[in-house]
């Protein structure tokens, strides 16, 4: 117990129930995901449901509700996007609350572990390495207590606590052991901001995401004009102005206008993204993968290098002792196995000292005269008894120069797999906390740790799928380097990061050189990951301490094991629950599935976009009467993009992510809008010299957009598999149907075709779906080219 620090009894139970009652905890609500209304918000409080909404009123206010079919669409949207991502949340916030961080106190002279909600105001923390801490406080006591704040202040360093001193909630305790009395809790305390920061839902990097609403900020723009356009085009062609008011007429021009408009807007690719994105999520989250933001699904689907640390992820963690041996000095040095003993059952002892308890039962009694607390800058620490100070650390680290012998000794023993320390003792005590200049060797010590049976599998996937790996680890390179080989990874040997250039293209090249980097520092991990991104990567960054937290902060998508610190899993875009590194393949998997079917869905989605605003701009130039009710947009877009979308955005499809999303998409999207556009008006020309009637030309042209549509669906589904020939069939079967039910077809007011509108018809869609082939195939090799380069550049870059 820690209390032996100061003697204190922390609170009693009666003090702990009167701040209780008084609301002087640190409870604090903050969901690990979106909250309700933040769903709603996105859901349904949008500029483009507003104007649907708006149109969708304007007609029910001139009795045309018969095409106003599309609001119910859009309210379809609007629910099916909220139910589904408040399923999501619904499963992430069970997930969440179980694996809930604790804290230590002290109440009433006993040790207690609570749920950090529980923590009141007064009592009194305890703080070993790798807490975070739970509550503002000011240290009461310290035993070598060090604490990284550079979640809050940025500062990589560090920082020596003694009495008095605060520590601030969402700092993390780095080395030795302290007690802190709480001055601040709930939404006072530092904690709840971090929490705020870390948890919260936000917007990972995501580019379908920002793809798609930059197009809908296109659309945006214009809008407005393109509808007074297309308004003043149908009053026109309604007699005029004036002749149009005054008949009544202005009523059907406001309904090939509002038609126009809706049509312009991708409400169903927004749909889709939100739709793939939950769903990818929930399935993640039965295979225990806690996906705290939702875009990073996709994020992993576009990492090309991924880094990991050693401990915890190629290996389980526990740190096994292996053997001792003994060196020259260690006849000089007696009761060097005592004070192993000691070390390992300090409270404050590490996983590495505490594997010292069993093999060193006997330990050494009596207060030590002094301590220096174990480092991760130093990489040693110390203890003083009357018979010297003696070092246990790093070899490389007690002896930086000479003892050349020695070294020689532990890089051989490291080079076989196992971490090697050294024990040492020196006559002189010094007192700004560096080893002895008289220091000799006692014995070196091995200590092993077991190889995850899953990392070379996941390793092999990586390898496969064209993912570069980067293991960084403040062990010594060279155990590091023969973990990395023995679970399939070609590293012949490790670089010392105490030896990494200062020059960031320095770094780069020898990061893009070598795979296996050791005794690397916190704020260097953080360092390489913004290197590598900087290098034009993509990167993950694995990892379970507190030393991983910084690196797993700082990129694109950081990957927690649960077993991991409090802050490490705080800060991370996706926690593997029960630890298994195997899942990572899934999760790729799930993103690429994502991301692939996206890419495809949006080409249908932006087609629409494409062919509704030259549709407009066209038809209200050339002041034609446009050739659409509402009503039957709304059949067609549900037949040709919006039911066969959403099964396509759900089907299996691991296609490697690569750049360059939207103008793959557009670049298709555009032409054939042009082709179908093209079309059309051809077709309205032709049906105004010939004098086919209104009704019957809507019919026509509801054809042949129907039918170039289900086109471009088969064009985009290729390979056609037998489900989506099933699909597409089923499309063509609606097809038939609403054209030979009656009260579809006089719903819809469509009309039998006379002889003429049937050549045009079927002369319009041929050519259509003539010239949609031809952009298809310059599409095709165009983005393969794109591809190919995108690839290149990856790897000239080392992925």
């Amino acid at each position: 117990m820690v209390t032996s620090l100061t003697g204190a009894t922390g609170l009693s139970a009666a003090e702990v129930a009167e701040r209780t009652a008084a609301g002087r905890t640190n409870a604090f609500v903050q969901d690990t995901s979106r909250s309700v209304w933040s769903i709603l918000r996105a859901n349904v409080l949008t500029l483009f449901n507003a104007i649907v909404v708006g149109c969708f009123l304007v007609l029910l206010a001139i009795g045309r509700w018969q095409d106003a079919l599309f609001g119910a669409s859009a309210l379809a949207n609007a629910v099916i996007g909220t139910v589904q991502e408040y399923r999501a949340k619904r499963a992430l916030d069970r997930l969440a609350l179980v694996n809930a961080p604790h804290a230590r106190v002290v109440r009433d002279g006993a040790e207690q572990e609570i749920p950090v909600e529980a923590v009141v105001l007064d009592d009194l923390l305890v703080l070993r390495a790798g807490d975070q801490v739970a509550a503002d406080g000011a240290v009461t006591a310290s035993s070598g207590l060090q604490v990284d704040e550079s979640m809050l202040t940025g500062e990589s360093d560090p920082v020596e606590k003694s009495e008095g001193d605060e520590v601030l909630s969402g700092s993390i305790v780095v080395a030795g052991e302290g007690l802190a009395g709480v001055i601040r809790v709930g939404a006072d305390s530092f904690a709840n901001s971090l929490a705020s920061e870390a948890k919260r839902f936000s917007l990972v990097a995501s580019e379908l995401r920002s793809s798609i609403n930059r197009v809908l900020r296109w659309v945006a723009w214009i809008i407005g004009p393109v509808a007074a356009l297309v308004l003043n085009a149908q009053m026109i062609a309604q007699g005029g102005w004036p002749e149009a008011i005054e008949t009544g007429a202005w009523r059907d021009a406001v309904v090939a206008t509002i038609a126009s408009v809706v049509a312009m807007i991708p409400l169903g690719l927004v749909l889709m993204t939100s739709i793939t994105f939950a769903v990818g999520a929930v399935k993640l989250s039965r295979q225990q993968v806690l996906v705290q933001e939702l875009p990073a699904v996709e994020g992993l689907a576009r990492v090309d290098l991924i880094c990991l640390d050693k401990t915890g992820t190629l290996t389980q963690g526990d740190i096994v002792f292996d053997g001792a041996h003994p060196l020259a000095g260690a006849d000089e040095a007696p009761g060097w196995e005592e004070v192993l003993g000691w070390y390992g059952v300090q409270s404050d002892a590490n996983a590495t000292a505490l594997s010292l308890a069993a093999p060193f039962a006997s330990a050494r009694t009596g207060d030590p005269r002094g301590r220096v607390a174990f480092s991760s800058a130093r990489k040693w620490s110390a203890v003083v008894f009357d018979d010297g100070m003696w070092v246990l650390g790093a070899p490389e680290m007690v002896f930086p120069s000479g003892h050349d012998e020695l070294l020689e000794r532990a890089v051989e023993l490291a080079a076989s797999g196992r971490r090697t320390l050294v024990l040492a003792r020196g006559g002189q005590v010094t007192d700004d906390e560096s080893v002895p200049a008289d220091a000799e060797a006692v014995v070196l010590l091995t200590f092993r740790e077991n190889i995850r049976p899953d990392a070379r599998e996941t390793l092999e996937y990586f390898a496969a799928q064209g993912v570069g790996v980067r293991v960084i680890s403040g062990d010594n390179p060279q155990t590091v380097a023969a973990i990395a080989r023995e679970v399939g990874l070609d590293a012949p040997t490790g670089v010392d990061a105490r030896g990494l250039p200062d020059d960031d293209a320095e770094l780069v090249r020898v990061l893009d050189e070598n795979v296996v980097f050791g005794r690397v520092t916190p704020d260097q991990k953080r360092r390489i990951v913004v290197a590598l991104k900087s290098a034009g990567h993509v990167v993950a960054m694995t990892g379970d301490g507190v030393n991983d937290a910084l690196a797993i902060k700082e990129a694109d998508i950081g990957v927690a094991m649960n077993s991991g610190a409090a802050a490490t899993k705080a800060v991370a875009r996706l926690v593997l629950l029960d630890g298994r590194f195997s899942h990572l393949p899934r999760v790729v998997a799930e993103g690429r599935q994502v991301i692939a079917n996206i890419e495809r869905v949006s080409m249908l989605f932006l087609t629409k976009t494409a062919y509704a605003t030259f549709l407009a701009i066209v038809f209200g130039a050339l002041m034609l009467q446009f050739p659409f009710l509402p009503r039957q947009l709304s059949v067609i877009d549900g037949l040709t993009i919006g039911i066969p979308a959403f099964f396509l955005a759900l089907l299996p499809n691991a296609q490697r992510y690569v750049p360059g999303f939207l103008r793959r998409s557009l670049t298709f999207a555009v032409p054939a809008g042009a082709v179908v556009t093209l079309g059309l008006a051809l077709y309205a020309l032709a049906c105004l010299h010939i004098g086919i009637p209104a009704a019957e030309t809507r019919t026509g042209a509801t054809l042949i957009l129907t039918i170039v549509g289900l086109w471009i669906l088969v064009v985009l589904s290729r390979p056609v598999t037998r489900f989506k020939s099933f699909v597409i069939g089923a499309m063509m079967i609606g097809l038939v149907l609403v054209f030979s039910v009656p009260i579809v077809r006089d719903f819809l007011q469509l009309t039998d075709p006379t002889l003429p509108t049937a050549v045009l018809v079927l002369l319009v869609s041929a050519g259509s779906i003539g010239l949609i082939e031809i952009v298809r195939f310059v599409h095709r090799r165009v983005a393969a080219r794109d591809k190919a380069s995108a690839l290149a550049g990856v790897r000239r870059s080392g992925g």
